[in-house]
């Protein structure tokens, strides 16, 4: 795979080039590891491209967390502890089930990476929530997001957002005093 596009969040890519430049480097060489056409064995079922092969983006995922593990980045999952005490004295809630967490997909030195592949909703929540809570609890410092230019995301099922709408709304939006630096890559195969 190739780095089509490239977008600097607060600062991103001169943070991350001036502390990670070798890390940069790393996340270069496992982009570039992907191949992506082996891993367009989705048959759509669905109606505007019924029997057309696609990229799938579990198994695309899969890879990238090969090669992120296997040069020692590593998943990050903290456990959720929800507050009770907001609920409204006449609500008993029923208790949840499995214990919620919050995951980052790949962390080294304070370097977080995110692989995003989904809805639209994910990219922003990964880079304007999901990247400041990590950064509030100790775990990193800065972040890169790995999305889909719209050429990859268009040969993917329906929904799957990219890079170049996820680049204007950041603009539009502007930065928070609470947002990290960010670097976004859009990739295509």
């Amino acid at each position: 795979m190739i780095i089509a596009g490239v977008y600097s969040f607060n600062r991103g890519g001169k943070f991350i080039k001036g502390k990670y430049k070798h890390l940069l480097g790393e996340i270069e060489e496992i982009i570039s590891a992907v191949d992506a056409n082996q891993h367009k064995t989705k048959k759509s079922k669905e109606k505007t491209m019924p029997g057309r092969m696609l990229f799938n983006p579990k198994s695309l995922n899969r890879e990238f967390k090969n090669e992120f593990f296997s040069r020692q980045w590593q998943n990050v999952k903290v456990k959720c502890d929800y507050p009770t005490h907001f609920y409204t004295k006449n609500y008993e809630p029923k208790r949840m089930k499995g214990g919620a967490f919050r995951e980052m997909d790949f962390v080294k030195e304070g370097l977080g990476v995110e692989v995003q592949f989904g809805k639209y909703a994910f990219m922003v929540y990964n880079v304007c929530a999901k990247m400041t809570i990590f950064n509030k609890m100790g775990y990193i410092d800065a972040g890169i997001e790995v999305v889909p230019i719209k050429q990859f995301a268009d040969e993917m099922s329906t929904g799957v957002s990219y890079f170049e709408q996820f680049v204007w709304d950041l603009e539009n939006r502007g930065i928070s005093n609470i947002d990290i630096p960010v670097l976004i890559f859009g990739i295509d195969a």
